[in-house]
């Protein structure tokens, strides 16, 4: 049991540890450093936070932080486009309890959906996730849910919490140090490092997220939008999220609405309930021809720029619905089944496609219907939900060969890379390993370099089936159930004559 010491010991002991001086110096720089925390009150919501940084710091952090964004993400050049998203932002902000902080709007050109705020007034919102709205009071819910977290300062309070916790983790390192006589190998206090983006897209946790989306429906009433779409996006966006399931066994990464609710949220809908609602007689902004406009004709899956920001040689299969990376600088050529890349004078790496004939493990029919029986450097493929098999072998003119076996439905894809005599066998065999590991389908949406897929807005007809539109659709992978996403029609549904739908082209 621990108890007071006498006063005369206490001293002693300090003034024999030299770590003493240290711990000094530690102790001085917490007290400073918790001197320095004030607590601020909320604009938004009127209770106190702990705070590190004034209002006009908090804006050089996000000017500071916005021009690094710009720097490492393409951004979605369409000016008309951002210009409405802008506009729908600032009708939203004017009703926020911050509206005099300046607000910019950002499109990433990425197909991921998602959206993130940074402090200062700057919002983001993925041209992926923009693809998926379909009114204009449900692109309103996104960012007024942005503008809640910036206007409640999240990412500040994130940041002292942070700050402060590691301080005194620091100092309570120390102190345990001293007591047991372990001693203290001594360490600077660290700054937390510039964690905001990435904070920003992960999220501030459930509590945080349900602020923002209580006072996001509280700008959408002020704003003149109904409050319910913010019910809206959590629909669409778990519809997503049941989708990417159930295919490929991964939910999806948007952050707040997205990944802190359930789909039927008590506390969302008894959050909503209490902002109110819009009476029938009261002016509603519910004409989606500016929307529509604005989004036909937007790019879905992959485009160019995302595209060649990251894998520049991603080679696509869109009859046979897969794709993969090839290495830099091979050359390419194909035919309805088969692909060849090559690297004159390196090697040849081919890739076919088989009929799986009989359930057998990838490892036998490398051995059974390839005949490959000498196989080294011998390993399992499980990749993107795919399994396979591969290894290297030596051709009858005793050149090193690189098989594979891939399986993926109903075929078995068949790798086979001949390395030339005289090149680097290790390093030219380790290159067509990497590019056989990136083999999978393509994606919802994806679709080829140069011949990117398009939002195209038509009515329906008496007779629209999303079963029949998607026969003809250029989606290479599970069109049907794409376009019912797209449009608010998942998992099942059938829009009325004469309503606006997107097909993709």
């Amino acid at each position: 049991m621990f108890g007071p010491a006498p006063r005369g010991n206490i001293v002693l002991h300090m003034k024999a540890n030299p770590g003493f001086k240290l711990f000094a110096t530690l102790l001085a720089g917490f007290l400073v450093v918790s001197g320095s925390l004030s607590c601020s009150v909320n604009p938004a919501t009127g209770s106190a936070n702990l705070v590190l940084m004034s209002d006009t710091r908090e804006k050089q952090v996000g000017a500071e932080e916005h021009a690094k964004i710009l720097a490492s993400q393409p951004v979605y050049e369409d000016e008309a486009l951002i210009a409405y998203v802008t506009k729908v932002g600032n009708r939203v902000a004017e009703a926020s309890h911050r509206p005099d902080l300046e607000y910019t709007y950002t499109i990433i050109d990425s197909p991921a959906i998602n959206a993130m705020a940074l402090p200062g007034g700057y919002v983001y919102v993925n041209r992926g996730l923009l693809t998926f709205i379909n009114t204009e009071a449900q692109l309103a819910a996104v960012l007024a849910h942005e503008i809640g977290h910036i206007t409640a300062r999240h990412a500040v309070q994130q940041q002292a919490r942070g700050r402060l916790a590691n301080v005194a983790a620091q100092v309570g390192g120390f102190v345990t140090a001293v007591a047991t006589g372990s001693g203290y190998a001594g360490s600077q206090i660290s700054q937390v490092a510039s964690i905001w983006a990435q904070t920003g897209l992960s999220g501030f946790g459930r509590d945080m997220e349900l602020e923002a989306d209580s006072l996001g429906a509280e700008y959408l009433l002020k704003a003149g939008y109904d409050p319910v779409a913010m019910i809206d996006v959590v629909t669409v966006l778990k519809n997503q999220e049941d989708f990417n399931r159930r295919v490929s066994g991964s939910s999806g990464s948007y952050h707040g609405l997205f990944a802190t609710h359930p789909r039927n949220d008590t506390r969302l809908k008894e959050a909503i309930e209490a902002v109110g609602k819009l009476e029938e007689t009261e002016a509603t902004l519910n004409d989606n021809t500016a929307l529509r406009k604005r989004l036909n004709g937007l790019v879905v899956g992959e485009s160019a720029g995302s595209r060649q920001q990251d894998e520049r040689n991603r080679y696509y299969q869109t009859l046979l619905g897969y794709t993969l990376v090839l290495p830099d600088e091979w050359s390419i050529s194909e035919t309805t089944t088969t692909v060849t890349a090559s690297n004159q004078g390196v090697a040849e790496l081919r890739i076919s496609a088989r009929r799986l004939s009989k359930t057998i493990e990838p490892r036998v029919f490398l051995r059974e219907e390839l005949g490959v029986a000498d196989l080294q450097k011998s390993e399992a493929l499980n990749q993107y939900r795919l399994i396979g098999h591969t290894g290297l072998t030596t051709t009858e003119s005793g050149r090193p060969e690189r098989v594979a076996a891939i399986y993926f439905g109903s075929r078995v894809f068949v790798f086979r890379g001949e390395i030339e005599q005289g090149a680097d066998v290790d390093t030219v065999d380790q290159a067509m390993l990497d590019s056989i590991r990136t083999f999978r389908a393509i994606q919802n949406g994806e679709t080829v370099l140069g011949s990117e897929l398009k939002i195209k807005y038509v009515q329906a007809s008496e007779f629209f089936d999303f079963s029949v539109v998607a026969q003809a659709s250029r989606i290479a992978n599970y069109p049907e159930e794409t376009l019912r996403l797209l449009n608010g029609y998942y998992p099942r549904g059938t829009p009325e004559a004469g309503e606006w739908v997107k097909l993709v082209e």
